[in-house]
C-alpha cells in the first residue's frame, strides 16, 4: 500500500526539482522548418513598435527641442535633408518608409484574415509572399518621389 508522510518545503521543492532533470525536453522550435509567417509575424511586432517608439521619441524631442536649442521644426529638417546628396536621400527615405509600408501591407493581410479568408497555408505562404513584395516595391516607389 502507498502511503504519504509530511516532509518540509525545502525537501518538496528539492524533489520536484530532481524530478524535472529528468523529464524530456521538448524540441520545441528546433524540429520546425522556418516559414515566411514566422518572420512576419516578428517583423509585424518589430516594425509596430518601432514606428511607434519614433513617434513618441520624435515627439519628445520636438516639445523639448527648444529649451536645448535643438532646431526640429519642419524648415530645419527639409534644408537638411535638402542638402544631403541623391543616394542618400533615397536611402533614407527607403528605409523610413520600409517599416511604414510593411506594416500597412501586413496589416491588411491580418484584417483579410479576420474575415475569415485566405486562411488555408498555401494561401497564407502566398499572401506573406505578397506582403514581401508589395513592401518592396512599395518602399522603392516611395523613396523615388521628388528625386
Amino acid at each position: 500500500p502507498a502511503a504519504s508522510q509530511a516532509i518540509p518545503n525545502s525537501e518538496a521543492h528539492q524533489i520536484l526539482a530532481n524530478q524535472r532533470l529528468n523529464r524530456p525536453i521538448a524540441p520545441h522550435l528546433s524540429i520546425y522548418k522556418p516559414q515566411v509567417t514566422w518572420y512576419l509575424s516578428g517583423l509585424n511586432r518589430i516594425t509596430g513598435s518601432v514606428l511607434s517608439g519614433s513617434f513618441y521619441v520624435f515627439g519628445a524631442a520636438y516639445l523639448a527641442g527648444p529649451l536645448f536649442g535643438w532646431h526640429l521644426e519642419s524648415s530645419a529638417l527639409a534644408e537638411s535633408f535638402g542638402a544631403l546628396p541623391t543616394a542618400a536621400k533615397v536611402a533614407i527615405k527607403f528605409g523610413v518608409a520600409l517599416p511604414f509600408t510593411f506594416h500597412t501591407w501586413n496589416g491588411m493581410r491580418h484584417l483579410v484574415w479576420d474575415t475569415g479568408r485566405e486562411l488555408k497555408n498555401s494561401q497564407i505562404q502566398w499572401t506573406g509572399w505578397a506582403v514581401v513584395g508589395a513592401t518592396v516595391a512599395t518602399s522603392g516607389a516611395l523613396a523615388m518621389v521628388g528625386n
